[in-house]
C-alpha cells in the first residue's frame, strides 16, 4: 500500500473522500494509482481530518521508497507541487529527500520557450550568446530523481539555483543587446519570473522574520507569484494590434513593412489615440513621461495610470471606424464626428483685381513705365 492509499483508507476509502472533498471519484483513483497526492491537497486533507478527529499528519504524504535495483541511490521526490503561474501556466516542482528544491527539466523549458521545443532545455542553455553567462557545465547539472508513482523511469531537473541563473544569463544579454528575436521574447519571460520570485521571496522572508507564515493562508504566496506575473505581463503585452498599423498603411499609402514604420504615425498614435480618448491624460503624458522609445511607451504608463482596458476598446474602435475609410483625411472626419468635434472652415481674402479682360479671367497689373 502505498502512501496516498494509506490516507484515502483514513478517510474510508475512495468513494467517501471523494464526497468529503466535492470531487469525483476519478480523482481520488489517481491519488491512488500514482501513489501521490498532490501538495494543495495536502493542507486540506490535515484540516479535514482534524476536522473529523482522525489521525493524520503530513509524514503520511510521504512514500517509503525502496532502494533502487541499480545499486544506486538517487534522490527522491518527497513532496510534490505546482508553482500556479498566469492563467492555467503551472511549473512541476519538488522537493528531495537530501533537500534539494528542483524543478523538471521539461517544465523549465516551457517557461521560458512557451511548450516549443519539447524538454530539450539544452538547446536553450548552449546558445553562444547565453553559455559564458552560466556557470560551468551547467548542463552535465542535470539531476536524475526518482518521482514516486513512476516505475522504470527516472526524472530529470535542474535545481531551483541553476534555474535562476538561466533567466539571470538571457536577462543580462538582453540589457548588452546581445540576443535575436526569438531569444529576447524568452529574456523577457526570464524577465518577469526573476521579477516576482523576488517580491514573492523578499514578502516570505518578512512573514519568516515576523512568524506571520504560520498565520497566512496556505496558498497566500502562491496567489501573490500570479498576481505578481500578471503585473509583470502587463509591462510587456502587446498592446497596440498589427491591424492599427494595418489600416494606417493603407490609408497612408505606405509600401513599406510594417515593421519600419515612419515615426509621423507617432504623431497620428497621440492625435487618434490619446487625445480622443481623454486629452488630458494625452497633456499629462506629454508633460510628465519621456517621449516615447523602444521598450518604453505611453501606454505603460496608461495602464497603471488611467486603465488599459479603455485605451484597448478604444483602439479597436479606431480600427473598425478605418476600415470604412479610404484615407487618413476621411478617418479624421469620421472620428471627429464621432467625438463631437466641430468642423470649422477658413475664409481666404485676395486683393482685388486691377483689369479684368474677360469674364473668369484676371489681368495682371501693367508695370509702370519709368521711361517716361
Amino acid at each position: 500500500m502505498n502512501a496516498a492509499q494509506k490516507v484515502i483508507s483514513k478517510f474510508g476509502g475512495q468513494s467517501s473522500l471523494a464526497k468529503m472533498i466535492g470531487k469525483g471519484q476519478s480523482t481520488v483513483q489517481h491519488w491512488s494509482k500514482t501513489g501521490v497526492i498532490p501538495a494543495r491537497w495536502q493542507p486540506k486533507l490535515l484540516d479535514l481530518a482534524k476536522f473529523k478527529g482522525i489521525q493524520l499528519s503530513s509524514y503520511d504524504f510521504i512514500s517509503q521508497m525502496p532502494p533502487q535495483d541499480n545499486g544506486s541511490t538517487l534522490p527522491i521526490a518527497r513532496w510534490p507541487g505546482f508553482l500556479r503561474l498566469i492563467e492555467s501556466e503551472e511549473l512541476p516542482c519538488f522537493v528531495l529527500d537530501n533537500g534539494q528544491r528542483v524543478i523538471t527539466r521539461t517544465g523549465a523549458t516551457k517557461l521560458l520557450a512557451g511548450g516549443k521545443g519539447g524538454g530539450n532545455l539544452e538547446s536553450y542553455v548552449n546558445v553562444v550568446n547565453i553559455r559564458p553567462l552560466l556557470p560551468e557545465n551547467l548542463s552535465d547539472r542535470m539531476i536524475e530523481f526518482v518521482l514516486p508513482g513512476v516505475t522504470n523511469k527516472t526524472v530529470r531537473g535542474l535545481t531551483a539555483e541553476d534555474f535562476l541563473a538561466i533567466c539571470r544569463a538571457y536577462v543580462h544579454a538582453r540589457d548588452n543587446h546581445a540576443l535575436t528575436g526569438r531569444q529576447e521574447e524568452i529574456a523577457i519571460k526570464a524577465s518577469m519570473f526573476l521579477s516576482a520570485c523576488a517580491k514573492v521571496g523578499l514578502i516570505a522572508l518578512i512573514d519568516e522574520a515576523t512568524g506571520y507564515q504560520y498565520e497566512r493562508q496556505q496558498d497566500a504566496l502562491q496567489v501573490k507569484l500570479k498576481l505578481y506575473l500578471e503585473e509583470e505581463m502587463r509591462k510587456w503585452e502587446k498592446t497596440f494590434p498589427d491591424e492599427l498599423w494595418m489600416e494606417f498603411g493603407r490609408l497612408t499609402g505606405w509600401q513599406e513593412p510594417l515593421q519600419t514604420r515612419p515615426k509621423y504615425w507617432g504623431k497620428l498614435v497621440t492625435e487618434l489615440i490619446y487625445e480622443l480618448l481623454d486629452p488630458d491624460v494625452a497633456e499629462w503624458l506629454k508633460e510628465h513621461v519621456p517621449e516615447p522609445s523602444r521598450g518604453k511607451n505611453y501606454h505603460q504608463w496608461l495602464s497603471g495610470q488611467y486603465g488599459l482596458n479603455k485605451l484597448i476598446q478604444h483602439i479597436w474602435m479606431v480600427i473598425g471606424i478605418a476600415k470604412t475609410c479610404f484615407n487618413i483625411h476621411e478617418l479624421r472626419e469620421k472620428l471627429a464626428i464621432q467625438f463631437g468635434r466641430s468642423e470649422v472652415q477658413f475664409s481666404l481674402f485676395l486683393p482685388p483685381p486691377t483689369r479684368q479682360l474677360s469674364p473668369g479671367k484676371l489681368a495682371l497689373k501693367e508695370p509702370e513705365n519709368k521711361s517716361k
